[in-house]
């Protein structure tokens, strides 16, 4: 569900296990019980893949055990409002932002919100349904790996924060944690993609036990109301500069027939291209199976790897948010380079193309 990004599942389960191992108890709550009065905010790590590339996940798990940057992050919120926060809500589901969530809740003895921003990841920041249904990213409280905290009051465009934040990560160790987006409990209900942790977690049970890889992708398919539309092999990745933003590009072709399609990726997978016609674009979904039948992170794409592709329209609450003036900002494919392009549901894209997956 990470849709090729959100973080390392290697990271994720580093992280659980320190937990379950000291004792720390994970809770999370349905959406409909979190009091209208109650404060939430959302949060996750921000950092260079080539950072996390760098350590074992072991090793950057052991060092949170002496400074955990979401927990400082979370107490600088704290304090910037003058209140305690009651509840935690990932920004995005992945390996990664997911699990720290979880992580940071159980340290500070608070639920997790069964939900987050999107029903999937994205690049960026202000990519959620928060920012599409008016709640506002600011303030937003960074502490980065050397230590430095900065907090965001104010903000003239949802893109700052976000931009500030990169700026100070890469420039300070590359590694960071964000908490942003309070919101009282009465707009959390309203914005939130609801369900969606246990939605994984049910998924995840039923492919676990499953080794054919279109078996897999035929059951994510089902269960997200999408389509298993090709499977090939990737032929080639590049990268290249497009409206200000370095994204790379994967051609994964077919066996028979040999057709090839296009995947845009700037973290996540963001578009798919094949003959020149768009097929999905975010933030509907892109998901790819790799030849094991498990889900694959665009980090760990490589030439001649089998992929089997999966293409499925995101929450409604998510799209509806794409939809409003500021959703259509925040989520615009100017942000992958890709300016010519306009968002439309997948499900009206996949209809004038002709997809193979034999």
């Amino acid at each position: 569900m990470g849709t090729g990004g959100g973080g390392s599942a290697a990271f994720g389960r580093a992280i659980i296990k320190n937990d379950f191992v000291r004792g720390r108890q994970y809770a999370l709550v349905n959406l409909n019980k979190v009091p209208e009065d109650a404060l939430v905010v959302s949060g996750g790590i921000m950092g260079s893949v080539k950072v996390l590339d760098r350590f074992s996940p072991e090793t950057i798990v052991e060092q949170w055990e002496r400074k955990f940057e979401p927990l400082l992050a979370f107490r600088a919120m704290e304090e910037h409002l003058g209140r305690k926060i009651e509840y935690l809500v990932p920004f995005e589901l992945g390996g990664l932002n997911t699990p720290v969530i979880l992580s940071l809740a159980a340290r500070v003895g608070i639920p997790v919100i069964d939900g987050d921003g999107l029903g999937r990841a994205a690049p960026e920041t202000q990519m959620t349904s928060f920012q599409g249904h008016g709640v506002s990213i600011v303030p937003m409280s960074l502490v980065d790996w050397e230590g430095n905290l900065i907090i965001v009051k104010e903000s003239s465009s949802p893109f700052v924060p976000d931009e500030i934040g990169r700026f100070v990560v890469t420039r300070a160790g590359g590694l960071g944690a964000n908490v942003h987006y309070p919101m009282p409990g009465e707009v959390a209900r309203n914005v939130i993609i609801p369900g969606s942790i246990s939605f994984s977690l049910d998924l995840g049970r039923r492919i676990a036990s499953l080794s054919n890889p279109e078996e897999v992708a035929r059951v994510i398919a089902d269960r997200t109301g999408g389509q298993l539309v090709f499977q090939g092999s990737v032929t080639s990745i590049r990268e290249e500069e497009a409206m200000g933003f370095l994204v790379q590009k994967a051609k994964i072709t077919g066996a028979f027939p040999k057709e090839s399609i296009e995947i845009i990726i700037k973290n996540e997978f963001m578009m798919a291209v094949k003959d020149g016609r768009v097929g999905c674009v975010f933030p509907d979904l892109i998901m790819m199976i790799d030849e094991d039948g498990r889900g694959v992170m665009s980090s760990e794409l490589k030439v001649g790897q089998q992929v089997w592709l999966i293409l499925a329209p995101c929450h409604s609450r998510l799209r509806a948010a794409a939809q409003t003036l500021e959703g259509r900002a925040a989520f615009s494919p100017k942000r992958f380079g890709q300016p010519q392009v306009s968002y439309q549901p997948v499900e009206s894209l996949l209809g004038g193309i002709e997809w193979q997956t034999n």
